[in-house]
C-alpha cells in the first residue's frame, strides 16, 4: 500500500548513500529535466528562462531558473541538507587484531544515536580521490553490499546494558570487517579493487559508514515510512519534485541542497559559506544587473528553510510543548523558536501559511519546551551570508539521528504541494510590512 509515493522517496534515499551520492542523484534528475551544469571555475551565460546547476565539493548543488518575463526581480529558494549523521572512516582505516580480527577506525559524524547502529549489516560509501592517467580524479564509491557489523556486547559480558550503558566511541563503536581471512591493508585493497585502481593511487577519501536496511511502508493502514536519512532526504526529495515540476515567469526560482547541516554547516560547501550568496550575484551579473538591482532583489526574496520536525513520541509526550507539538500525517510543520534557532517569524509566518492555505495542505505549528535547548537548522545560518525573508519548515517525524528514522507516509505528498504551490506564485514583499501574490 503507497497511496502517497512513498514508495519513490525510498527509491531516492537508497540511491543516496553518501552526501556525494545524493548530489549526483540530484544533479542526474536535473539534466534529465533539461537543466545545464555551470562550473563554478567557468565563465556564466544566462539568459531568460534557461534552466541552471552548480555545485561545491561534489556535495552541495544549487540549481535555478530564471523567469522568462522577469519583471519582478528577486529569488524564492528552498534549502534542505545532504549529509545524516554518521561514522566517517579515519585515513588510517585499519584496527588490528585483538587476535586475527581486523576492525575499521570511525569518528562520529553528526550527533547520532549510538545505539542504533549496532547488530545489523552496513555498507561504506562516500569518495574517492585516485591517481589517474596522471591526474587525481574524485570517483564515488559505494561497497553496494554488506560490508561491516559492529556488534554489542553480549548482556552476560555487560549486564548493565539496560540500565542505560554510555557507549565509548574509541572502543564500541568499530565496525567488524574481517576474523581472519583479511589482513592489515585489506581496506584499501577493497576499495582500490571497486574502482579498478591500485592501493597506491588511493590518495584520500572521505567513506562513511552506510545503514543498509531497506526503506519501508508499514503500518496496518500504510500510515508509516520508515527509513535511513529522512532527515533531511525527505524534504531534499520533496522540494526537488515540486522544483522540477513549477516555474515562476516572473523571478528566480532556486533550489539548494547543502552538505555539513550536522556538523554545523560552517564549511566551505555548508550553508553559512559563501555558497549561495556567490550563486546570487553571479547570476544577477550574468543577468546583466547591477550591485544596486541585487540588493533590491534580495531584499524582495523569501527563503524555504526545510528540515524536519520532531513529532509527539507515543511513549513520551512529555517531551514536548502539549500546545506546541506536531503530529506524524498532520501537514507541513512551522517551526519558530524565541532564540531564533530558526529564522521563522510572524511575518515569514503569515506568508507560508497563506500558501499552505492555497495549496490546501494542512500546517502544523512546533516550538521546543521553554525548559529545554532544541535543535537548530540551516534557515538562519544562510541568513547570515544572504539576508532575506525566510522561514523554518519541515515534516514531523520520529526518532531524529537514529540511523533509521519513522515519518507519516501522507506527509511528503503534503510537502511537495506546498512548495509547488510556493514555486509557482510569484510571491511580492515590500519590507515586513505587505505582500501581494500573483
Amino acid at each position: 500500500m503507497d497511496e502517497y509515493g512513498s514508495n519513490e522517496l525510498l527509491a531516492f534515499i537508497e540511491r543516496c548513500p553518501s552526501a556525494f551520492h545524493t548530489v549526483h542523484e540530484i544533479a542526474g534528475r536535473l539534466e534529465q529535466a533539461g537543466f545545464t551544469y555551470l562550473p563554478e571555475a567557468a565563465h556564466w551565460e544566462l539568459c531568460a528562462g534557461g534552466c541552471y546547476y552548480t555545485t561545491r565539493n561534489g556535495s552541495s548543488i544549487i540549481a535555478f531558473r530564471v523567469g522568462a518575463e522577469l519583471s519582478d526581480y528577486h529569488f524564492q529558494l528552498c534549502a534542505s541538507h545532504s549529509d545524516s549523521p554518521s561514522y566517517k572512516i579515519k585515513n588510517e582505516a585499519e584496527l588490528d587484531g585483538p587476535g586475527e580480527y581486523l576492525r575499521l577506525n570511525v569518528e562520529a559524524y553528526g550527533g547520532m544515536i549510538d545505539n542504533t547502529w549496532f547488530d545489523r549489516p552496513l555498507g561504506v560509501a562516500g569518495r574517492v580521490l585516485v591517481r589517474e592517467n596522471g591526474a587525481v580524479v574524485s570517483r564515488l564509491f559505494d561497497a553496494e553490499r554488506d560490508l561491516l557489523l559492529i556488534p554489542n556486547v553480549a548482556i552476560h559480558f555487560n549486564r548493565e546494558i539496560n540500565n542505560g550503558y554510555k557507549y565509548n566511541r574509541q572502543v564500541d563503536l568499530c565496525p567488524l570487517f574481517s576474523a581472519g581471512e583479511l589482513k592489515k591493508g585489506a581496506f584499501d585493497t577493497f576499495v582500490a579493487g571497486q574502482l579498478g585502481a591500485e592501493p597506491e593511487d588511493i590518495l584520500g577519501k572521505d567513506l562513511f559508514l552506510v545503514n543498509r536496511q531497506k526503506g519501508v511502508v508499514w503500518g496496518a493502514c500504510g500510515e508509516f515510512v520508515s527509513s535511513p536519512k529522512l532527515d533531511d532526504l525527505q524534504c531534499a526529495y520533496a522540494s526537488l519534485q515540486a522544483f522540477l515540476q513549477e516555474e515562476n515567469e516572473q523571478a528566480v526560482n532556486v533550489y539548494c541542497c547543502f552538505d555539513n547541516e550536522e556538523v554545523g554547516s560552517n564549511t566551505k560547501q555548508g550553508a553559512m559559506s559563501t555558497f549561495l550568496a556567490d550563486v546570487l550575484e553571479r547570476i544577477n551579473v550574468a543577468l546583466g544587473k547591477t550591485r544596486e538591482e541585487y540588493l533590491q532583489a534580495q531584499a524582495r526574496s523569501f527563503l524555504v528553510s526545510c528540515d524536519n520536525a520532531h513529532a509527539v513520541h507515543p511513549n513520551h509526550p512529555q517531551k514536548t510543548d502539549a500546545e506546541n507539538c506536531v503530529w506524524m500525517n498532520r501537514g507541513i510543520v512551522v517551526k519558530e523558536s524565541a532564540n531564533q534557532k530558526y529564522t521563522t517569524d510572524a511575518f515569514s509566518r503569515a506568508v507560508f501559511t497563506e500558501l499552505c492555505v492555497r495549496a490546501q495542505v494542512p500546517a502544523q505549528s512546533f516550538a521546543n519546551r521553554s525548559d529545554s535547548a532544541g535543535g537548530s537548522t540551516l534557515g538562519n545560518l544562510s541568513n547570515t551570508q544572504v539576508s532575506m525573508h525566510a522561514v523554518d519548515i519541515g515534516l514531523a517525524q520520529l526518532a531524529m539521528h537514529s540511523s533509521y528514522e519513522t515519518a507519516g507516509a501522507r506527509d511528503t505528498e503534503y510537502a511537495i504541494r506546498a512548495l509547488r504551490m510556493f514555486y509557482r506564485t510569484n510571491v511580492r514583499i515590500e519590507e515586513a510590512e505587505r505582500v501581494a501574490f500573483s
